[in-house]
């Protein structure tokens, strides 16, 4: 399949490099990065599109999407389908969509869960809204750069997966991390922690697969000096998103907004930007010794 691909950073590069090793034609666009092996470099976005089957977008945030869709669908043919797989506001999926139905074009918002090592590892979750013809088109996209593809609704559904999901993980994460520097002050090892909470009611993905707690569990960026798996400010950014949607839909969500606070106050105010969002547990560890 022949498919232009706009946005080659640390998620997009090994998407659309795992899409070459599969033998897609692709033809790639970035501001800045460079381009993964075997894919074509292309000189703009519009470039990037042209007679491509499927373009897929990873961008930063709503407002680029926006930019970058209403440079490429110009560009793109009739019956090719647009497949956003950025986390952005629900509003600018919807946008999008509308603009590339005018046109004639198909559209997709897919955003993603499973980090850079799944999109290295093709194990990526993709949350898809859209119509069902464009979904069953990507599919085949979709299986190489992952594991699993739900088609959510439409367009603008796979978006409010997203920000609902990573919601909760938002939260989870600071109550796995708040419960192991409790278990601290209790004089409670670690390890016994989380042999206990690990398979009882306390399981979580948080605590299962990513645990927050150096040397404890399965390997995670806890053990390498909490460098990113998943940044902390883009954990924010997915927090506010999620906020953002809240207020829009007249929906309380308590929990929710005190995670998003309390992330701000990490990430803009303390030192926890650059690291993984797991790194609020050394927050905690530091605020109860304080």
């Amino acid at each position: 399949m022949k498919i232009g691909f706009v946005g080659l950073g640390n998620m997009g590069a090994p998407m659309a490099a795992n899409l070459v090793k599969e033998g897609h034609q692709v033809t790639g666009y970035d501001t800045a990065a460079p381009m993964p092996v075997g894919v074509t470099r292309a000189d703009s976005a519009a470039a990037a599109a042209a007679g491509a089957e499927v373009v897929i977008t990873m961008l930063p945030n709503g407002a680029i999407l926006r930019a970058v869709a209403a440079e490429v669908i110009p560009a793109m043919s009739a019956g090719a389908v647009l497949c956003d797989c950025s986390t952005v506001d629900v509003e600018s999926a919807r946008a999008v969509a509308a603009d590339a139905q005018a046109a004639g074009v198909g559209a997709l918002d897919a955003p993603v869960s499973g980090g850079v090592g799944g999109a290295s590892a093709g194990t990526l979750t993709f949350m898809v809204g859209g119509d069902a013809g464009s979904f069953d088109k990507v599919k085949p996209l979709f299986d190489v750069m992952g594991q699993k593809a739900v088609h959510c609704g439409d367009a603008g559904a796979g978006q409010a997966a997203k920000i609902c999901n990573n919601m909760i993980l938002g939260v989870t994460m600071i109550a796995t991390c708040e419960a192991f520097a409790l278990a601290d002050k209790l004089g409670l090892d670690r390890q016994k922690m989380f042999d206990v909470v690990s398979t009882s009611s306390g399981y979580s993905w948080t605590m299962n697969a990513y645990c927050p707690a150096p040397g404890v569990g399965p390997k995670s960026p806890a053990d390498n000096g909490y460098k990113p798996g998943f940044a902390a400010e883009l954990m924010l950014k997915d927090l506010r998103l999620s906020q953002q949607a809240a207020e829009g839909a007249d929906a309380d969500t308590p929990m929710g907004e005190l995670a998003a606070r309390l992330y701000a106050t990490f990430v803009e105010q303390e030192d926890g930007r650059g690291m993984d969002f797991s790194a609020m547990l050394p927050r905690f560890e530091k605020r109860h010794r304080g």
